[in-house]
């Protein structure tokens, strides 16, 4: 997934970097797999983070500006607060493995599940989810973008809340391939050994703003950094709104640092004109510096 940005340093370091800190070949299983092993929980969430890291590390060496805010989409936190500076790269690496195994542990295989409801509005989805409950775990998790809303918990309520989003109008209602129900009730036995393991590292006041999913707020004390990564295993992820406070700060320009293009597409309908920008590959991030460097050269110049 990495091949796009080429033979660079930085993406080598920081992979090499990755594989000592969790004691396997991270740099090996991306290229070479075997797909198995990279699709486990336990090594792709420290892959991704990995991947954003190294597409930061590589913008920033190629005199890429650095940004007046961070956000990440759900394990994409832990990246923009390791890139904050507010996360060791290696403490992050090693907590992500251990969130993801405790993510997996918290639900047996088969009891829950997530799926995306197109074409229905928030409080519309929050209605299917208290009717289809019945007593079961079943919450709207992921507010992805207007019109795209993931629900999860228990999977037979899951399987309910689809039957009745269709019945109330939603386009379509699509189980996803995943093995845990994240950002739900049933992950808060994960968050709590997430915590105890947050507790033992050192988190630092991140040097750029990070907006946070569980409360759309940057946090400054490493107490409330803690808190706000815990209840996000448990609390639903506020994409929207966490764009929109972007817009509201002033933001005018967006990039999607890592490989993939997901939340530059969310970004389309969340903040139409707002310009965000996929670092997908090495010619993205060089056109990206270049439209900066004009931009500041315009502004210093008067035109």
């Amino acid at each position: 997934m990495m091949a796009a940005y080429g033979d660079a340093a930085a993406i080598r370091d920081t992979f090499a970097e990755a594989s000592d800190a969790l004691a396997i070949d991270l740099t090996g299983m991306i290229a070479e797999g075997p797909a198995e092993a990279l699709n486990q929980t336990v090594n792709t969430q420290p892959a991704m983070l990995a991947a954003g890291v190294a597409v930061y590390r590589l913008w920033l060496t190629l005199g890429g500006a650095q940004p007046a805010l961070m956000a990440g989409h759900s394990l994409g936190e832990y990246t923009a607060l390791t890139c904050a500076g507010a996360l060791n790269f290696a403490d992050a690496l090693r907590l992500v493995r251990l969130r993801a195994e405790a993510m997996q542990s918290a639900v047996p295989d088969g009891v829950g599940a997530m799926a995306a409801i197109l074409g229905l509005d928030d409080d519309a989805i929050r209605a299917v989810c208290a009717e289809a409950a019945q007593g079961e775990v079943l919450a709207a998790v992921n507010f992805n973008s207007p019109g795209q809303v993931v629900i999860a918990g228990h999977k037979t309520a899951v399987d309910r809340g689809c039957a009745l989003a269709k019945q109330r109008g939603a386009k379509r209602a699509l189980p996803l391939p995943v093995s845990v129900p994240s950002h739900c009730d049933l992950m808060r036995p994960a968050a709590e050994k997430l915590l105890v393991a947050m507790n033992a590292i050192e988190i630092k006041t991140p040097v750029i703003p990070v907006i946070h999913n569980a409360d759309v707020a940057a946090h400054n004390d490493p107490a409330a950094i803690r808190d706000a990564l815990a209840r996000q295993l448990y609390s639903p992820v506020r994409w929207v709104e966490t764009m929109q406070a972007f817009a509201a700060q002033g933001v005018t320009r967006i990039a999607e640092c890592g490989p993939g293009k997901v939340l530059t597409g969310l970004n389309k309908r969340i903040l139409a004109d707002v310009p965000t920008l996929a670092l997908a590959d090495a010619a993205a991030l060089v056109e990206l510096r270049d439209i900066n460097t004009s931009r500041l050269k315009g502004e210093t110049d008067g035109s």
